[in-house]
């Protein structure tokens, strides 16, 4: 993990969540008052049926809470769609876009990304861009290809360090338990950087890249060691506050 970046750790709830897991939430935002706090940002992006009491129930709390997508547009016949004015709205403050799900479900595009990416700057939002390969790319070694692609067709020119972050999510490791070697992620993370300072300078230099894709508290501090890797994005294991806060205290180590 690169130090000079300020690491995030982020929670995807995806379609899971109802009022019986505000508890959750608040044992989450209770969890990370701690000393350690002041070095890391950490974010919970529920569904957005919760967002806004979850933004309450965190009022007093470091924990950010954001959402998993936005509309491309402010307002209008979409019906079923939140903008990412609504979020901010809210009191959200981050909005997760691409993720490889909404690609694959979806059939979302890179351009769609990048708009979604660029409505959410428009708000005030911090965009967090999903990429990734899937098992047939990374096996036909064409990982560094799409990466290529999705982070000159996805991430929007107005990016900046401050409004965006980046998420390596190898599409064939989420929720499958399968972990990319270090190498691979070494390779993708460093592959992804390179691209950013190309293209942004030192904007690029400065933004977050995370992880993601069956992170676990076992894992996480292993992941952490890895150059270029400023965070992670967590899925199923940041459902309950006990594993979240499991993979929280993997950072402690990082400022040993």
């Amino acid at each position: 993990m690169t130090k000079t970046i300020r690491p995030l750790l982020a929670g995807n709830w995806k379609m899971n969540g109802t009022r019986a897991s505000l508890d959750q939430i608040k044992a989450i935002g209770d969890g990370v008052k701690t000393p350690l706090s002041d070095k890391i940002d950490t974010l919970l992006c529920p569904p957005a049926t919760l967002l806004y009491v979850a933004t309450a129930l965190c009022d007093d709390s470091p924990l950010a809470i954001g959402a998993q997508d936005c509309h491309q547009q402010v307002s209008g016949p979409h019906t079923g769609d939140i903008s990412a004015e609504m979020i901010a709205d809210c009191f959200g403050t981050h909005v997760i876009v691409g993720h490889s799900e909404r690609r694959r479900n979806h059939a979302e595009s890179d351009m769609l990304v990048r708009a979604k990416a660029h409505a959410a700057h428009e708000a005030g939002l911090t965009a967090i861009i999903c990429l990734g390969e899937t098992a047939y790319e990374h096996n036909s070694g064409q990982t560094l290809d799409v990466l290529k692609r999705e982070l000159a067709s996805s991430v929007p020119d107005d990016s900046t360090a401050e409004s965006t972050v980046i998420a390596y999510e190898p599409v064939w490791a989420i929720g499958s338990g399968l972990i990319p070697t270090r190498e691979n992620i070494e390779e993708a993370h460093g592959f992804i950087r390179s691209e950013l300072v190309e293209r942004f300078g030192n904007g690029g230099a400065g933004m977050r890249i995370l992880y993601g894709g069956s992170v676990s508290g076992a894992n996480a501090r292993d992941l952490l060691d890895i150059p270029n890797v400023n965070g992670l994005l967590v899925g199923g294991q940041s459902l309950k506050a006990v594993d979240f806060l499991a993979i929280y205290a993997a950072f402690e180590r990082q400022f040993a």
